[in-house]
């Protein structure tokens, strides 16, 4: 069984994400793929914290300004956290 992603590799990862696209690194349509990978990537290894911290990461992120409430949707849906 592959290891378990911690919250703050998921965190460091959406960062990551958010400066390249800030950045202006990714062509048309790279964003959504990346996004895409990433999600895989926690539904495969899940993530190494509780429900409530995840959330509370995800909220942290799009207040920041590093998702969009767009995507704190996406990543709450696609992750079963709604």
């Amino acid at each position: 069984m592959p290891e378990r992603i911690t919250l703050e590799t998921f965190v460091q990862k959406m960062e990551a994400l958010h400066t390249g696209m800030m950045g202006g690194e990714f062509k048309h349509g790279e964003y959504d793929q990346r996004l895409a990978r990433i999600i895989g990537e926690l539904r495969d290894r899940k993530i190494d914290a509780e429900r409530p911290e995840i959330t509370a990461a995800i909220d942290d992120m799009a207040s920041r300004g590093v998702i969009t409430p767009a995507v704190k949707e996406h990543l709450v849906s696609r992750l079963g956290l709604a």
